[in-house]
């Protein structure tokens, strides 16, 4: 286990109904829902299809077969091995349809929230704690001011909430990616959580990146399934990127009036991990609004929710919130909202020798050979007309602009003060 991370516990396999947590009458729906809605007809694929440990599934097949809801209909050879074969009731169906027009869900048992309460707390991303090496590793593709890496360590170990302001274009995205990048153990995410009957879809192959077995482990679950419980999926640590397009009705419960199904909110799919709110200030919503939402939240550890019912309960708040913005906080926010931010971080622009090495590297990548005169030239005639302001994003625009003209041109990609004007007059709009 590398220093920088905890011990995750995994969530252990249940081994009889109750140790589910879950009501009986909820197994046995989304049982009959499951094996209706893909055709399932053996113990085994109905055991991957619920994600539940085969003892388990036999144990809530013969409770289902018991109200002659299940029907046996005899032997079956399966892949070498023989399987007894099952199909729905004529009561079995009509329970299944009547269950489906209550809520379209099945598939993967739910996990109820106080058990997940219980995980979070076991895998909080809070109490990470992170080395200086491990954070200059997770960098080390950038090239950053001096004393960055110093400020943003403490604030990532604190798990409170981060602002990252300055200029555009200096890589305030890739720092926050960098930081997720650290934070390099597994969780386990769970597929969806039940609330008072209702369940919430929380896992999304969108947001949650599953972690890979090794050979041995590939093995072990060939033998004999995961070894924690299956409900769960075993992940990196998620990130949650959201941009202009962030309104707040994104961070409530999305309801599917049609499918009668709940998914999780952003920051509840964001647990365990960092939550990344790019160019805030560009969203409909005001700042101040958005900064308010998340206050409660960022402070407590937990967040609250709705059903459509209006009912609100309350859900964890484990993520590492990393709001990013080109503007200065003070035109964004009263004192109230900085002091609740904990932790607020200047990223400017390179000084001129961050900017070559910038250049350098990225010319190497893309093979394109440097030119000591196009270089003079740039320095000392092209950046005094913009008063010596460097931005990380201007090499790989000018290399790009350069190598684009090349093959228009017809000619072997190459750097020559002439090729440079032409690329320095798409960098900044004229003001004539």
């Amino acid at each position: 286990m590398n220093m920088h991370t905890i011990d995750v516990k995994a969530p252990p396999q249940p081994t009889s109904v109750r140790e589910t947590g879950l009501a009986m009458v909820m197994l046995r729906d989304i049982f009959l829902k499951t094996v209706f809605r893909r055709h399932l007809s053996t113990a085994s694929t109905i055991a991957e299809a619920l994600c539940l440990p085969p003892g388990l599934t036999n144990e809530v097949i013969e409770i289902v077969r018991g109200q002659n809801l299940l029907e046996t209909l005899g032997n079956r050879d399966s892949g070498g091995h023989v399987e007894m074969t099952y199909a729905l009731s004529e009561s079995g169906k009509a329970r299944a349809i009547d269950a489906l027009a209550q809520s379209e869900y099945y598939g993967p048992m739910p996990v109820p929230l106080d058990e997940y309460k219980a995980q979070t707390e076991r895998q909080a991303v809070r109490n990470i704690s992170i080395s200086k090496q491990q954070l200059q590793d997770a960098m080390a593709h950038l090239i950053l001011p001096d004393g960055l890496l110093d400020q943003l360590g403490p604030a990532i170990n604190s798990g409170k909430s981060i602002l990252m302001y300055g200029p555009p274009g200096n890589g305030k995205s890739s720092i926050s990616n960098g930081i997720r990048d650290a934070l390099g153990d597994r969780i386990y995410v769970p597929r969806a959580i039940e609330y008072m009957g209702q369940v919430i879809t929380v896992y999304d192959p969108i947001v949650h990146e599953k972690a890979e077995e090794s050979i041995e482990d590939t093995r072990s679950l060939r033998r004999s399934g995961p070894r924690f419980d299956g409900r769960y999926v075993r992940c990196r640590r998620p990130t949650v990127i959201t941009g202009g397009e962030l309104t707040l009705d994104m961070l409530d419960l999305k309801y599917n009036p049609v499918s009668r199904t709940y998914q999780a909110p952003l920051q509840l799919k964001s647990t365990g991990g960092v939550f990344i709110v790019d160019d805030l200030g560009r969203q409909e919503d005001p700042p101040q609004a958005l900064i308010n939402r998340w206050i409660v939240p960022m402070e407590s550890g937990y967040d609250i929710l709705a059903l459509q019912s209006g009912e609100k309960f309350v859900v964890p708040f484990d993520t590492l919130v990393i709001f990013s913005t080109n503007f200065h906080p003070r035109e964004m926010f009263d004192d109230a909202a900085l002091r609740r931010i904990a932790y607020k971080v200047r990223i400017d622009g390179p000084n001129q020798d961050q900017f070559l090495q910038i250049f350098a590297r990225v010319c190497q990548a893309r093979n394109l050979p440097l030119d000591e005169q196009a270089i003079v030239h740039l320095i000392r005639n092209l950046y005094p007309t913009v008063k010596n302001v460097y931005a990380n994003f201007h090499g790989p625009f000018l290399v790009d602009q350069i190598l684009s003209i090349c093959a228009y041109e017809g000619i072997a990609p190459q750097m020559n003060p002439e090729l440079m004007d032409r690329a320095w007059a798409n960098l900044f709009v004229r003001e004539d």
